[in-house]
C-alpha cells in the first residue's frame, strides 16, 4: 500500500530518531508530518538539515491529522525496543482516528490488549515490523547464489550501515548494474517493504533467516546483492546478530562502516576496535566457513568538519591500504567504483 506517514518521535526527532530519519531519506512512502512538541512549528529540514523534506513538525496527533496521514510511524528504535509509557495516549489517539500504526519496536503493539481492542473497534491495523515469519535452519543453499553478495559490518550500532548499503545500491544502479538491497532490520524493512528483522529471530534460526533473505533477493537476478548489517562483532549485546549475518549471508566481500569518533560501544565500556583489528577479526571469523575480504571502508564523518573528515579518510586508507570515503558527505560513486572489482564470487570451505 502507499502510505502517508505521520511520524511519532516526541523529544527525539532532532537527536536519535534513526528510524524516522531513514524512512524520510530513503523510503518510498510520503512523510506528511512529524509529531514532536519540542520542535513544533519548524520543518523537518529546519531540524535535520541533511533531510530534504519540508514537511511540518507539529505538537500532537490531532494537529498531524490536518495533513491527511494514513499511518502513524513510531519513529525511534530505543535500546531494548520498548515503548515509552507516555507515548501510549498518542498511539491510542491515532488508532481512534483510524490510522494504521507501523512500529519497529521489540514491544509488539499488536499484542497489547489496549491497542488491539482499539484497532478492532476503529477498523484499522497494527504492523509490527519486527515480528518474524517462520524461518528455516541454515541449509547452505545460499552458496549457490550466482550474484556476488556484499555485507556491511561496522565498529558499533548506529554508525550508518543501512545508509551505506542503500547508497552503494544507488551507485551500482548509476553504474549500470542491478543491485538488490536486503533489509535485515526494522527501518530497512519499512523502506523496502519486505525483509526480516534478524534481531527478533531465535538464535538457532538467525543464519537461516538471513540465508532466506539472500535467496529471495537472488530471484530478481541482480548483478549485486547488498545486505544491511546489524550491530558489531565485539558488541557485548548484539554481536550474535552480526555473526548470524556473516554466516547466513555468505558474503563475497565486506565493507566496514565506522564512526571514527566513537571509542566505546554505545551504552557500554567496551572499547571499539581500530580499522586493522576489525578487518582482521571479520576476515578470520569467515575464513574457516566462507572466506570474504574487507573491500573498503565507509566513514561516518557527520560530526567532523570538512578538513578533519578528509584527514580521517586519508588515515584510514593509509592504515589499511583499502579505499575509504564518506558516501553521504562526498557521494557513494567513488567508493563503489573502488570496491566493485572485488565483488567476485567465492566458494565456501570444503568445496
Amino acid at each position: 500500500m502507499n502510505r502517508r506517514y505521520a511520524i511519532l518521535a516526541p523529544g527525539h526527532f532532532a537527536s536519535d530518531a534513526k528510524t524516522a530519519h531513514g524512512v524520510i531519506a530513503y523510503g518510498g512512502d510520503e512523510v506528511v508530518a512529524v509529531i514532536d512538541a519540542e520542535s513544533a512549528g519548524k520543518t523537518i529540514h529546519d531540524v535535520v538539515p541533511y533531510l530534504q523534506s519540508t514537511a511540518p513538525i507539529v505538537a500532537t496527533v490531532q494537529e498531524a491529522l490536518q495533513f491527511a496521514p494514513t499511518s502513524l510511524l513510531i519513529g525511534t528504535a530505543p535500546k531494548g525496543g520498548g515503548l515509552p509509557a507516555d507515548w501510549r495516549a498518542a498511539i491510542l489517539s491515532a488508532i481512534g482516528a483510524r490510522l494504521e500504526v507501523v512500529s519497529g519496536l521489540h514491544d509488539q503493539l499488536g499484542e497489547d490488549p489496549d491497542f488491539k481492542l482499539a484497532a478492532q473497534r476503529a477498523g484499522t491495523t497494527i504492523w509490527d515490523v519486527r515480528e518474524p515469519p517462520a524461518v528455516p535452519l541454515f541449509s547452505g543453499a545460499v552458496y549457490g547464489v550466482t550474484a556476488p553478495t556484499l555485507l556491511l559490518v561496522g565498529n558499533d550500532c548506529s554508525v550508518g550501515k543501512m545508509t551505506v548499503a542503500l547508497e552503494l545500491c544507488r551507485a551500482a544502479e548509476r553504474a549500470g548494474n542491478k543491485a538488490a538491497f536486503v533489509p535485515t532490520g526494522q527501518t530497512g524493512i519499512m523502506i523496502a517493504g519486505w525483509g526480516i528483522s534478524i534481531d527478533r529471530v531465535i538464535a538457532d534460526f538467525a543464519p537461516g533467516a538471513t540465508e532466506s533473505l539472500v535467496l529471495y533477493a537472488a530471484q530478481s537476478k541482480p548483478d549485486l546483492i547488498v545486505v544491511e548489517g546489524q550491530g558489531s562483532i565485539n558488541h557485548p549485546a548484539y554481536a550474535p546478530v552480526t555473526l548470524a549475518l556473516m554466516y547466513g549471508a555468505a558474503p563475497d566481500a565486506l565493507v566496514l562502516v565506522c564512526d571514527p569518533l566513537r571509542d566505546r560501544i554505545g551504552g557500554y565500556r567496551t572499547p571499539t576496535l581500530g580499522y586493522r583489528e576489525l578487518i582482521r577479526l571479520h576476515e578470520a571469523l569467515l575464513a574457516t566457513v566462507k572466506p570474504a575480504r574487507v573491500a573498503g571502508i565507509a566513514l561516518n564523518t557527520r560530526y567532523l568538519d570538512d578538513a578533519a573528515a578528509r584527514k580521517e579518510i586519508e588515515r584510514a586508507e593509509a592504515e589499511t591500504q583499502l579505499p575509504a570515503d564518506d558516501v553521504v558527505r562526498y557521494g557513494p560513486d567513488a567508493l563503489y567504483a573502488a570496491v566493485a572489482p572485488q565483488m567476485r564470487k567465492g566458494r565456501p570451505c570444503g568445496v
